[in-house]
């Protein structure tokens, strides 16, 4: 029988895995997609030190080790249902339904759309897939192509485009209404962009935006910000532009733009064409959290975790007895973070099953390890994360509190 069970073979599920193997466990992990990795398999960036981040090298050497020590990998398996029945979960599988002592849901992050005019052409895509397409795929999403929507996932993989040969003719911001309100106003990308600033390629972009720390400076800057917009490994990032309509008969051919003003109000008869045969979307990234709904957790809507998230602990562990989480599932961060985290929730995993073995020193580790990963994260997706991780264990006291008993599992 199988004590474990991960569905995502993603950071923090391969991560999970590991210890839960080393422990001694009997562990299998599932995923959709065809090959292990999760979003790692995208990423290739150069890191403060100068090193490079390459997924695919991180992702072979961890599923590597996973495979040695005895964890079996089912990959191309969708999961379409959860039961918990006593001590056990019942977990229904495109493939079979197996039972399990615990589960863990690993399944990461999902791309949030925004709505533009033309977005159903040919060649409009989200800005991950365009990543997996290049880094995963090896294949060019097209030979000009214009990115809408400027946050910081859309910039790093803006740069990857580009080290891959890609033409990215710019950046530019979608134009305001109901479903772009943030992500059309040209103040509120420009907070976003400032908390990166550190990480700007050019000494006179990182020298400028430290002058603006006081709203008036911020306006000012936003005021005075030049139409073509500042470049960014040779990509201009335009902030007092805005896209209308993505155009083409059969298939993207270019975007409609417009010039904005400070508030992101369209500037009346600016409007002119780019020409691009591909259209990258950026709306950023929520949590994936499916599974853990059918499950029956328990839901918070925190805003520093990107969106509505299953109530869980700091050790990774539900209002469900045997059902943990770990990675973006329970908000949006760095992969590494995510590591981290299914480390954690290996342990706990570890703990609940294994009652004759302590393994509370390994377990304090792996917290401070996450504590450590997150504060030294060169960039958060969103700026107030401990705020958030405060406001979920918060959340999870309370659901103690309101059942009754203690959800930990306890020995003895």
């Amino acid at each position: 029988m199988i004590d474990v069970l991960i569905v995502g073979a993603g950071p923090a599920g391969i991560s999970a895995s590991i210890v839960c193997a080393r422990a001694g466990l009997n562990v299998k992990v599932v995923d959709e997609f065809v090959r292990t990795g999760g979003r790692l398999l995208g990423q290739l960036h150069e890191e403060p030190n100068g090193k490079w981040w390459n997924g695919i090298e991180i992702a072979e050497r961890l599923v590597a080790e996973a495979r040695e020590l005895g964890v079996e990998f089912d990959m191309g398996v969708s999961v379409y249902n959860l039961k918990q029945l006593g001590d056990e979960w019942k977990v229904y599988t495109a493939k079979e339904t197996v039972r399990v002592k615990a589960l863990l849901l690993a399944t990461g992050a999902a791309e949030t759309a925004l709505p533009i005019a033309g977005w159903t052409l040919p060649g409009v895509m989200s800005i991950g897939a365009a990543q997996v397409m290049t880094n995963v795929h090896r294949v060019r999403p097209g030979q000009r192509g214009v990115i809408i929507g400027v946050n910081i996932l859309s910039t790093a993989i803006a740069r990857e485009l580009v080290l891959a040969g890609v033409e990215v003719e710019s950046m530019l911001l979608p134009v305001k209404s109901l479903m772009t309100e943030e992500d059309g106003d040209p103040g509120k990308v420009m907070e976003l962009l400032l908390r990166v600033a550190h990480l700007a390629p050019s000494k006179i972009l990182r020298f400028g935006s430290g002058l603006m720390k006081s709203a008036s400076m911020k306006r000012l800057g936003l005021k005075f910000y030049p139409k073509s917009g500042f470049r960014v490994w040779g990509i201009p990032v335009k902030l007092r532009q805005a896209v209308v309509e993505i155009v083409g008969s059969k298939q993207v051919e270019g975007v409609r733009v417009v010039d904005i003003d400070v508030e992101g109000n369209p500037v009346e008869g600016s409007e002119r064409l780019i020409a691009a045969d591909f259209v990258c979307i950026a709306g950023g990234l929520y949590p994936l959290v499916e599974l853990a709904a059918v499950a029956g957790c328990p839901f918070r809507y925190i805003e520093e975790l990107g969106g509505h998230v299953p109530v869980h602990s700091e050790n990774m562990k539900t209002g469900l007895k045997g059902l943990y989480v770990a990675g973006n599932i329970t908000g949006i961060e760095s992969a590494k973070v995510a590591m981290a985290q299914g480390e954690v929730a290996g342990y706990s995993i570890a703990e609940d099953l294994l009652l004759n073995r302590s393994f509370e020193g390994p377990l304090r580790a792996a917290l401070e390890k996450v504590e450590s990963t997150r504060q030294n994260a060169v960039i958060q997706f969103h700026p107030k994360i401990e705020k958030g991780r405060e406001q979920m264990e918060m959340a999870f006291k309370v659901l103690e509190a309101e059942t009754g008993n203690q959800l930990y599992v306890k020995k003895g």
